[in-house]
């Protein structure tokens, strides 16, 4: 087998998030419909088939267990369950690498709770015990 055949099939595909769009300024309030979960606390926003515009947001208020650690994806597949094609309203709060912190609400309530009243364990970076 050459170098190149086992380098061919020991690489994997880069999964990259599809989220595009501009990240609001600090203060700024936006709402869109769930196009993308990343992991258990990460998700865009924005118009249906414009993902220019999907606007990546990490949840201020819930802190997931990160995708590689125990329960992680099942964090991703619930947030998923929970918002996908669902409308969030949201404050932007500072940047954290290429996504906003956003306070984000569902019919009004405050999702980090929501989540947390689906069972939804937290862990992971930044979460404070």
């Amino acid at each position: 087998m050459s170098i190149t055949v086992v380098a061919c099939l020991w690489a994997t595909p880069a999964l990259a998030d599809p989220c595009e769009g501009a990240l609001p300024a600090k203060g700024t309030d936006f709402s869109g419909v769930v196009r993308y979960v990343g992991d258990g606390d990460s998700l865009c926003v924005g118009p249906a088939g414009r993902p220019e515009r999907w606007v990546e947001v990490r949840l201020g208020d819930f802190y997931a267990k990160e995708l590689h650690e125990k329960g992680g994806k099942e964090a991703k597949r619930r947030l998923e369950r929970f918002v996908s094609g669902q409308t969030l309203h949201c404050r932007a709060g500072k940047r954290s690498y290429d996504r906003v912190i956003g306070y984000c609400t569902l019919r009004g309530r405050p999702l980090g709770q929501l989540l947390r009243w689906q069972g939804a364990s937290e862990g992971g970076r930044g979460w404070k015990r």
